[in-house]
Protein backbone atom coordinates (compact mmCIF):
# COMPACT_ATOMS: atom_id res chain seq x y z
CA UNK A 1 0.00 0.00 0.00
CA UNK A 2 1.68 3.58 -0.81
CA UNK A 3 2.19 6.12 1.96
CA UNK A 4 1.58 9.52 1.40
CA UNK A 5 4.39 10.59 4.27
CA UNK A 6 7.77 9.22 5.01
CA UNK A 7 9.78 8.46 8.42
CA UNK A 8 12.51 10.84 8.66
CA UNK A 9 15.39 8.37 10.85
CA UNK A 10 18.03 10.26 10.16
CA UNK A 11 20.65 10.99 12.77
CA UNK A 12 21.02 15.02 13.26
CA UNK A 13 24.65 14.45 12.12
CA UNK A 14 23.10 12.73 8.88
CA UNK A 15 20.68 15.39 8.25
CA UNK A 16 23.13 18.16 7.73
CA UNK A 17 25.55 15.87 5.64
CA UNK A 18 25.64 16.27 2.03
CA UNK A 19 24.40 13.29 -0.16
CA UNK A 20 27.86 12.16 -1.06
CA UNK A 21 28.91 12.28 2.53
CA UNK A 22 25.84 10.31 3.73
CA UNK A 23 26.87 7.65 1.16
CA UNK A 24 30.57 7.50 1.83
CA UNK A 25 29.99 6.80 5.44
CA UNK A 26 27.29 3.95 4.48
CA UNK A 27 29.87 2.48 2.08
CA UNK A 28 32.61 3.07 4.69
CA UNK A 29 30.82 1.23 7.38
CA UNK A 30 29.36 -1.61 4.63
CA UNK A 31 33.03 -2.71 4.40
CA UNK A 32 33.68 -2.56 7.79
CA UNK A 33 31.05 -5.00 7.87
CA UNK A 34 32.51 -6.96 5.49
CA UNK A 35 35.60 -6.86 6.52
CA UNK A 36 34.53 -8.32 9.99
CA UNK A 37 33.08 -11.10 8.42
CA UNK A 38 36.02 -11.78 6.25
CA UNK A 39 38.26 -11.53 9.45
CA UNK A 40 35.58 -14.19 10.51
CA UNK A 41 35.62 -16.66 7.65
CA UNK A 42 39.49 -16.33 7.87
CA UNK A 43 39.83 -16.78 11.01
CA UNK A 44 38.05 -19.98 11.40
CA UNK A 45 39.88 -21.29 8.46
CA UNK A 46 42.83 -20.77 9.92
CA UNK A 47 42.29 -22.30 13.21
CA UNK A 48 40.91 -25.28 11.16
CA UNK A 49 43.57 -25.33 8.23
CA UNK A 50 46.84 -24.80 10.39
CA UNK A 51 48.14 -27.67 13.03
CA UNK A 52 47.87 -26.33 16.64
CA UNK A 53 51.50 -27.22 17.20
CA UNK A 54 52.36 -24.66 14.07
CA UNK A 55 50.95 -22.24 15.49
CA UNK A 56 52.59 -23.07 19.40
CA UNK A 57 55.91 -22.96 17.40
CA UNK A 58 55.32 -19.66 15.79
CA UNK A 59 54.21 -17.90 18.29
CA UNK A 60 55.06 -19.69 21.69
CA UNK A 61 58.82 -20.61 20.86
CA UNK A 62 59.98 -17.62 22.59
CA UNK A 63 59.66 -14.04 23.49
CA UNK A 64 61.54 -13.26 20.67
CA UNK A 65 59.72 -15.54 18.01
CA UNK A 66 56.75 -13.76 18.72
CA UNK A 67 58.77 -10.01 18.30
CA UNK A 68 59.42 -11.40 15.21
CA UNK A 69 55.58 -12.21 14.37
CA UNK A 70 54.60 -8.33 15.54
CA UNK A 71 57.15 -6.63 13.04
CA UNK A 72 56.09 -8.56 10.22
CA UNK A 73 52.65 -7.91 11.34
CA UNK A 74 53.16 -4.05 11.55
CA UNK A 75 55.23 -4.33 7.96
CA UNK A 76 52.17 -5.93 6.40
CA UNK A 77 49.92 -3.34 8.15
CA UNK A 78 51.55 -0.57 6.85
CA UNK A 79 52.07 -2.00 3.50
CA UNK A 80 48.00 -2.43 3.59
CA UNK A 81 47.22 0.76 4.64
CA UNK A 82 49.63 2.77 1.69
CA UNK A 83 47.54 0.87 -0.45
CA UNK A 84 44.24 1.36 1.12
CA UNK A 85 44.94 4.65 0.49
CA UNK A 86 45.90 4.44 -3.21
CA UNK A 87 44.57 7.74 -5.46
CA UNK A 88 45.43 5.77 -8.76
CA UNK A 89 43.55 2.01 -8.39
CA UNK A 90 40.21 0.69 -7.03
CA UNK A 91 41.74 -2.50 -7.17
CA UNK A 92 44.62 -2.08 -5.02
CA UNK A 93 42.70 -0.33 -2.22
CA UNK A 94 40.69 -3.40 -1.98
CA UNK A 95 44.01 -5.68 -1.74
CA UNK A 96 45.13 -3.57 1.06
CA UNK A 97 42.33 -3.84 2.75
CA UNK A 98 42.09 -8.07 2.37
CA UNK A 99 45.83 -7.58 2.82
CA UNK A 100 45.30 -5.89 6.69
CA UNK A 101 42.56 -8.46 7.23
CA UNK A 102 44.54 -11.31 6.77
CA UNK A 103 47.01 -10.14 8.44
CA UNK A 104 45.10 -9.50 11.45
CA UNK A 105 43.63 -13.31 11.17
CA UNK A 106 47.02 -14.83 11.61
CA UNK A 107 48.08 -12.57 14.48
CA UNK A 108 44.56 -13.40 16.16
CA UNK A 109 45.59 -16.87 15.97
CA UNK A 110 47.13 -17.59 19.27
CA UNK A 111 44.83 -15.53 21.16
CA UNK A 112 41.36 -17.47 19.76
CA UNK A 113 43.61 -21.00 20.16
CA UNK A 114 44.23 -20.08 23.72
CA UNK A 115 40.07 -19.00 23.71
CA UNK A 116 38.91 -22.22 22.67
CA UNK A 117 41.43 -25.32 23.37
CA UNK A 118 42.70 -23.93 27.03
CA UNK A 119 40.18 -22.33 28.57
CA UNK A 120 37.43 -24.17 30.54
CA UNK A 121 34.73 -21.51 29.51
CA UNK A 122 32.87 -21.81 25.77
CA UNK A 123 31.20 -18.35 25.88
CA UNK A 124 34.67 -16.27 26.37
CA UNK A 125 34.53 -15.27 22.67
CA UNK A 126 31.19 -14.07 22.23
CA UNK A 127 31.16 -12.61 25.41
CA UNK A 128 34.14 -10.69 24.41
CA UNK A 129 32.64 -9.90 20.85
CA UNK A 130 29.40 -8.72 22.27
CA UNK A 131 31.30 -6.00 24.63
CA UNK A 132 33.50 -4.90 21.55
CA UNK A 133 30.00 -4.12 19.89
CA UNK A 134 28.90 -2.10 22.06
CA UNK A 135 31.83 -0.18 22.97
CA UNK A 136 32.00 0.75 19.32
CA UNK A 137 28.07 1.17 18.98
CA UNK A 138 28.34 3.53 21.60
CA UNK A 139 31.38 5.39 20.76
CA UNK A 140 29.81 5.89 17.26
CA UNK A 141 26.66 6.87 18.33
CA UNK A 142 27.93 9.46 20.82
CA UNK A 143 29.80 10.93 17.43
CA UNK A 144 27.39 11.06 15.46
CA UNK A 145 25.24 12.42 17.97
CA UNK A 146 27.33 15.06 18.89
CA UNK A 147 28.80 15.75 15.90
CA UNK A 148 32.02 16.73 17.82
CA UNK A 149 35.45 17.09 16.18
CA UNK A 150 38.26 14.54 17.88
CA UNK A 151 41.02 15.56 15.77
CA UNK A 152 42.31 17.28 18.55
CA UNK A 153 43.38 13.09 19.16
CA UNK A 154 45.85 12.93 16.67
CA UNK A 155 48.96 13.85 18.84
CA UNK A 156 47.28 11.85 21.78
CA UNK A 157 47.23 8.95 20.27
CA UNK A 158 50.67 9.38 18.52
CA UNK A 159 52.19 9.50 21.49
CA UNK A 160 49.95 6.74 23.46
CA UNK A 161 50.05 4.44 20.59
CA UNK A 162 54.41 4.74 20.82
CA UNK A 163 54.26 4.43 24.09
CA UNK A 164 52.14 1.34 23.56
CA UNK A 165 54.45 0.02 21.41
CA UNK A 166 57.72 0.24 23.85
CA UNK A 167 56.14 -1.87 26.26
CA UNK A 168 55.10 -4.36 24.07
CA UNK A 169 58.32 -4.65 22.47
CA UNK A 170 60.24 -4.94 25.96
CA UNK A 171 57.45 -7.62 27.36
CA UNK A 172 58.75 -9.36 24.26
CA UNK A 173 62.51 -8.72 25.53
CA UNK A 174 62.27 -8.89 28.71
CA UNK A 175 60.51 -11.15 31.69
CA UNK A 176 57.64 -8.23 31.37
CA UNK A 177 53.84 -9.34 32.43
CA UNK A 178 50.92 -7.18 30.88
CA UNK A 179 48.52 -7.68 33.33
CA UNK A 180 45.06 -6.23 33.61
CA UNK A 181 46.02 -2.71 33.61
CA UNK A 182 48.10 -2.57 30.91
CA UNK A 183 44.56 -4.60 29.11
CA UNK A 184 42.34 -1.69 29.98
CA UNK A 185 44.80 0.85 29.34
CA UNK A 186 44.81 -0.49 25.54
CA UNK A 187 40.93 -0.52 25.46
CA UNK A 188 40.56 3.29 26.60
CA UNK A 189 43.71 3.73 23.39
CA UNK A 190 41.43 1.77 21.35
CA UNK A 191 38.40 3.88 22.35
CA UNK A 192 39.91 7.03 21.44
CA UNK A 193 41.02 5.69 18.05
CA UNK A 194 37.78 5.12 17.46
CA UNK A 195 36.22 8.70 18.45
CA UNK A 196 38.94 9.73 16.49
CA UNK A 197 37.79 7.79 13.07
CA UNK A 198 34.87 7.68 13.26
CA UNK A 199 34.69 11.48 13.43
CA UNK A 200 36.89 11.88 10.34
CA UNK A 201 34.54 9.75 8.64
CA UNK A 202 31.74 12.23 9.67
CA UNK A 203 33.82 15.23 8.66
CA UNK A 204 37.30 14.97 6.83
CA UNK A 205 37.72 12.54 5.04
CA UNK A 206 37.41 12.75 1.11
CA UNK A 207 34.12 10.88 -0.04
CA UNK A 208 35.87 8.69 -1.95
CA UNK A 209 37.88 7.24 0.80
CA UNK A 210 35.51 4.62 2.02
CA UNK A 211 38.12 1.95 1.53
CA UNK A 212 40.96 3.24 3.16
CA UNK A 213 38.54 4.44 6.48
CA UNK A 214 37.14 1.23 6.92
CA UNK A 215 40.32 -0.02 7.24
CA UNK A 216 41.27 2.20 9.88
CA UNK A 217 38.10 1.72 11.93
CA UNK A 218 38.43 -2.00 11.41
CA UNK A 219 41.92 -1.71 13.22
CA UNK A 220 40.89 0.34 15.83
CA UNK A 221 37.99 -3.03 16.42
CA UNK A 222 40.31 -5.27 15.81
CA UNK A 223 42.94 -3.62 18.78
CA UNK A 224 39.66 -3.13 20.97
CA UNK A 225 38.30 -6.52 20.59
CA UNK A 226 42.24 -7.84 21.42
CA UNK A 227 42.58 -6.24 24.78
CA UNK A 228 38.56 -7.54 25.70
CA UNK A 229 39.71 -10.97 24.96
CA UNK A 230 42.42 -10.41 27.17
CA UNK A 231 40.39 -9.08 29.50
CA UNK A 232 37.78 -11.62 29.93
CA UNK A 233 39.92 -14.21 29.76
CA UNK A 234 41.69 -13.15 32.60
CA UNK A 235 38.62 -12.74 34.89
CA UNK A 236 37.18 -15.90 33.93
CA UNK A 237 40.77 -17.48 34.70
CA UNK A 238 40.54 -16.22 38.44
CA UNK A 239 36.77 -17.68 38.83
Amino acid sequence: MPHDYEMDIRLPAESMMTSARVTFIRRTYAHLAGAVLAFVGIEALLLQAVPEQTIISLFFRSPMSWLVVLLAFWGASWIAQVWARSETSIALQYVGLGLYVFAQAVIFLPILLVATHYTTDPYLIPTAAILTLAVFGGLTLSVFMTKKDYSFLRPILCVGGMIALGVIICACIFPINLGLFFSFAMVALASAYILYDTSNVMLHYRTDQHVGAALELFASVAMLFWYILRIVMAVSSRD
